[in-house]
This record gives structure tokens, sequence and C-alpha cells, in this order.
């Protein structure tokens, strides 16, 4: 058994007591009530869920095991003396709770680059589908042909005690976060690169082999590659990708299928797909307006036309954070380091200076600030990949770090079926008016 191995189960077993202990004194304790708008607007803010590698703060954004994304930043071990993070490091940390050596996280890239490779039937399966699929079905598609190899169903199929489950769900969580890149680099090149692969490069980490295989190999867009994929690797249990992984999972389904139904849910323009969302509004907005050099003035306006319409500014509110995402000011930080000029970034930076006014104005909006998806395109832009329509398949390479770290620790802990109570409106109306 590896260090990480090892040391996530032993970490886990301790905490495994501790919470039975914990149910046996407290199971009947009360944390939260739940109200008529929670039930019927989206079960928003209920308490009701464990989830052990990160927590959502309101102000300070997102906590892995306690660390801000700037601490993070700072914490994190590097590749080869870069400035961004190893979301290898990441990994480690959700599992463990502790900060890895730069060794264990170096150890941890060369264990994932040893799993890694698409098995010839995948690229089969990926190759019969019509070159204009979207890429996130053709992403699903291929984690469900990965599927056939998962050691969690065969051992399962084996009749395994359920105290051992969580072993072949970490093997497969590691086969799996090892192939993602590998088949997400697979599409972008047959999609928008006329078929022409490029090779795995083993002396890279996971992060900047995944450039690599992408076809970019600029150093900073690999230290951007790191940073990328660590800040969007986990977001708490109650987003909607999170949690689809979380309930599949729950019915024994194997890390395969739990998380081909995560990107599923990733792939809904109110959440993942926001990110290609937003870098469209921004190409709409220069084709509308007529220069890649817009005044304050023609934005403002632009920004206002899109209210009134209906629609609502991409990239900006979310439902928990109450101040900007850390994870916008992360990449603005990377930018204003690394981008020099350019159009596309000058004109985030302009939103970012004029869309929260303007919504506070309208007196409705609880969060003004901008989310993460409200600067990643432009980056993406910035080094030349402009295909948006392939920007969520990146966001799920890097969702698998924490929903699989997640799935780990809900096997090990042996969380049960998922399966909360419903209510007809009419038992709602029931139970208000005998209230009152």
């Amino acid at each position: 058994m590896n260090k990480l191995k090892e040391l996530f189960f032993e970490k886990s077993s301790l905490l495994k007591d501790e919470m039975r202990t914990f149910v046996k004194k407290h199971g009947d304790d009360k944390i939260d009530d739940v109200t008529v708008n929670q039930v019927l607007g989206g079960m928003r803010g209920i308490k009701s869920m464990l989830w052990e590698t990160s927590e959502l703060d309101p102000f300070d954004g997102i906590r892995f095991r306690g660390y801000t994304i700037p601490e993070l930043r700072k914490v994190l071990p590097t590749f080869k003396g870069g400035k961004e993070p190893m979301p290898e490091g990441l990994f480690w940390l959700m599992l463990t709770g502790e900060i890895p050596t730069e060794q264990d996280a170096l150890d941890l890239s060369k264990d994932w680059i040893t799993r890694g490779g698409l098995p010839h039937n995948v690229k089969e399966v990926i190759e019969t589908l019509d070159i204009d699929v979207h890429p996130m079905t053709q992403f699903g598609i291929g984690i469900m042909a990965l599927q056939k190899n998962s050691i969690f169903a065969a051992k399962y199929h084996e009749g395994i005690p359920k105290a051992d489950y969580w072993d072949s769900t970490y093997e497969d969580a590691l086969n799996l976060i090892a192939k993602l890149p590998h088949l997400a680099a697979f599409i972008y090149r047959r999609i928008y690169k006329n078929q022409d692969y490029v090779l795995s490069n083993d002396d890279l980490d996971w992060s900047g082999n995944f450039a690599h295989m992408l076809g970019f190999h600029r150093p900073d867009f690999l230290s951007y590659m790191r940073l990328y994929l660590t800040i969007h690797a986990d977001h708490e249990g109650g987003n909607a990708s999170a949690h689809t992984a979380h309930l599949v999972s729950s019915t024994l389904s194997d890390p395969y299928l739990a998380f081909t139904a995560c990107m599923n849910s990733l792939a809904g323009p109110l959440h993942g797909l926001a990110n290609q969302e937003v870098i469209k509004w921004i190409f709409n907005m220069i084709d509308s307006i007529g220069t890649t050099k817009p005044t304050n003035e023609q934005v403002s306006k632009y920004i206002h036309d899109t209210i009134n319409s209906g629609q609502v500014i991409p990239g900006y509110g979310h439902a928990v954070l109450r101040q900007p995402d850390p994870r916008f000011i992360a990449q603005k930080v990377f930018a204003e380091e690394y981008i020099q000029d350019s159009d596309i970034i000058n004109i985030v930076w302009k939103l970012f200076d004029l869309v929260p006014e303007i919504l506070k104005g309208l007196g409705k909006v609880k969060n003004p600030w901008p989310n993460v998806d409200a600067h990643s395109g432009g980056i993406l832009v910035y080094y030349g990949m402009k295909e948006y329509n392939f920007y969520t398949v990146m966001f799920g390479v890097s969702r698998a770090l924490g929903v699989l770290a997640s799935l780990c620790w809900s096997r090990v802990l042996g969380l049960p079926l998922e399966r909360p109570k419903s209510l007809t409106f009419d038992r709602i109306k029931q139970i208000i008016s005998s209230q009152q």
C-alpha cells in the first residue's frame, strides 16, 4: 500500500470511529430548520450533507480542509520551482487533511502518469461519434467506455465485504483521474485540430502534461493550467455536479458511473456550462459594439441592454458567495503578472469594474460579484484556446479531484443511500395550516 493510500485509510478510520460515537450521542440533535422557500427554491441553504474535502464560506470563498485559495498558493508544492500549486498536492490534502511534501506530490504525479493513457476501445468509441457532437457529450461517453475497467464493479461482483469497498473505490478514483486528461485532450485534438494528436510527455506533471497533450507548450500556460485545475477542483458538496456524484455513488454505482452523472450535471447552463457562456457573451458584445477596445459607456450600455432583454450577465452572481470569488481574484492576479496586453482581458477587468455597481443598483441581487467563470475564458482565449465549447470539459477534469476524493470518503465511512423525503404541495399547505 503506497503512502497516500495508507495515510488516507489511517485518517479515515479515526474519523469513522469518532463519527460513530458522535452519532450515538447526538443523532437526534437538531441542526437546522427547513422553510417553504427552501423546499420550493431548490433546497438552498439546507444543511443535510456530509462533505469532508471542502467548505464554502460566503466571504472567504472555498476552503479546502480549512485553507483558502490564497493560502493554498503559498503552502502547496509547486512543480520544478514554479509559482502555482500542483493539483496533485491538493488531492493529497483533500484525502488526508495534510499538506504533502514536494516529494509526496511528485510521487503522486508519477503514479498518475503510470496509470494514464487511453485503452484502444475508448478511442474507437469516441471516433464513432459525429465530429460536431458537443465535447461534454463526447467526454461523458468516453468516461462510460472506461467503466469497463472498474475495479470496484468487478470486486463488488465477487462479493467483497463492505469494509473493503473503499480500497477498490480508491483505485478506480486514481485510475480515472489519471486518464481524464488523456481523454479530454483526445477529444480536443479530434474536434478542433484535425485529429493531430499529441503524445504524452511523461516527464511533466499531471497538469503540465494535460496542457502539452492539448497542444500548448508555453511555460506560463502550463503554470496557468496548474492554477486552473487547482481552483476548479471542489466547491463543497452542495453544488449540482458534486451532489449528483454523491447521490449516484450512494447507490453503490462505481466511480465511473457516478462521475459520468456528475459531468452530465456540470454540462448544464446554470452550472459548469456557464464558463463558455461568459466568453460567448463577450464575443457577442464585441460584434455588437464593433471593437475589441470598447469604452466604459459602450460596455455599460451593453450590460443594461442584456439585463433589459431579460437575460442575466453570465459569470456574475453566486448562490452562496457574498464577495468576489477568490477563484476569480486568483486568475486576475495571474493575468496581471503574465499577460501584459490583451483586449479580451481588459474587457474582463472592465466588466469587473462596471457590472457589480450596475447589479447593485437594481436592488434585487444579493451577490453582484464575479464568480470563477467570469475570468477563465478570457485567459484561455489569450493563450489561443478560442474553442469555448470545450471549456467545460477542462472544468470537468479538475472537478474530478474533489468529487472522487469525496467519493472515497463516502465509501470508507460507509455513508448510506441518499433518500430525502418529498412532499406534495397539498401536504405543504396542510403542514403550514396546522401551525397557524
